[in-house]
């Protein structure tokens, strides 16, 4: 059975290990959303993964609610991420963009006091991240039939976009209560037009986003990334087994290049499953590489690929404070502990400055 340090192949992308970085919200773009120089060697410090999937990136000013956050729907976002693309491939790597629309979870004060939108006229609980601290979400509300062309046409652009820049392809965020995954589960989507009810339904936008990317950087470099096990930022679904397991069927039938699932342990640290994963049903019927995400250690990692339940393993966290993570895992030397009150900041601090295991243990 596979490796961690064996090659995995994800549609027209063949990498060197099967240690993927997962998305991570980092906060070092400028306030008009554009990437910056700092951003150019954080990637390329961690280009030893297999494969880079870059924090979640907007797809429109719409979809996007957090501070200092990338986009990828204007010309400068474009050209200010092709600095970081080279850079990663300079270094040896090979670097997907996730492609993210919020919905509900963008504040109205990014969107010059107008409602966010969503499947349905609904409010996220808790508090939003925003340019004068944690403020309320406010309800969202449900996007018109006739708009969804125009969210279709964004993430179609913001891929071809992706391309442009140098990424070696894209990944849609469906996951973690975001705008795919509001129409996905019925705990958020109370629609009762093609776009609600029935999980076939429910499904139709991710099917529909999904082929909108395929049809523009060919489903060989698109990705998805779900979360099926459980609440996440108050969306959740009353079968989510049968939810998920016909999404993952309609990505096979798309031919994705890989799909991804963060499913939190029961006992997880960041973030708790609330049933057992439902990776081993979706494993039936998505036969294409399969990434496992979340809390995952070296060794339970290797468990995964020798039994033949992941094709690789995604690791979030533990890439902030090891950018050499991957010859970490193959040394077995210690991983460093990150600062989680660094996690958003906007300087070099807690980002680029964390030494590799030789230089940490000359110092």
């Amino acid at each position: 059975m596979a490796s961690l340090f064996d090659p995995v192949t994800f549609g027209a992308v063949t990498c060197p290990n099967r240690i993927v970085m997962a998305p991570l919200t980092r906060a070092r773009a400028t306030r008009e959303h554009v990437p910056t120089e700092l951003m150019k060697t954080y990637y390329a410090q961690r280009a030893g993964a297999g494969l880079i999937i870059t924090e979640a990136t907007g797809i429109s000013r719409q979809g996007l609610g957090w501070p200092y956050a990338p986009g990828l729907w204007t010309m400068e976002q474009v050209e200010a991420w092709k600095p970081v693309t080279e850079a990663v491939h300079e270094a040896g790597g090979r670097i997907f963009c996730q492609l993210w629309h919020m919905g509900r979870l963008v504040h109205p004060s990014f969107l010059d006091g107008e409602k966010p939108v969503s499947a349905s006229a609904t409010t996220a609980p808790n508090k939003a991240h925003t340019y004068d601290g944690r403020q309320p979400y406010e309800e969202a509300r449900a996007l018109a039939l006739d708009e969804i062309p125009d969210i279709l046409d964004d993430y179609a652009r913001a891929a071809g976009h992706a391309i442009a820049a140098g990424f070696d392809g894209v990944q849609l965020h469906a996951a973690n209560g975001y705008l795919i995954d509001q129409f996905l589960r019925d705990g958020s989507n109370h629609r009762d037009d093609d776009y609600g009810g029935p999980v076939e339904n429910r499904i139709r936008l991710l099917r529909q986003a999904t082929r909108a990317i395929a049809d523009v950087v060919g489903p060989e470099r698109t990705a998805v990334r779900l979360s099926p096990n459980g609440e996440s930022q108050g969306v959740n679904d009353s079968d989510p087994e049968a939810l998920f397991t016909a999404a993952a069927a309609v990505l096979d039938e798309i031919g994705i290049a890989f799909l991804e699932l963060r499913e939190p342990p029961l006992d997880g640290t960041f973030g708790k499953g609330e049933r057992e994963p439902i990776a081993p049903a979706i494993r039936k019927v998505f036969h294409g590489p399969l990434v496992l995400n979340s809390d995952y250690s070296a060794a339970r990692a290797e468990e995964a690929l020798s039994e033949g339940v992941a094709d690789a393993i995604s690791f979030g966290r533990p890439f902030i404070a090891n950018p050499d993570l991957p010859r970490r895992i193959e040394s077995g030397a210690e991983w460093a502990k990150d600062d989680p009150s660094t996690w958003y900041s906007q300087g070099p601090e807690g980002y680029i400055d964390y030494p590799e295991a030789e230089a940490a243990a000359a110092a």
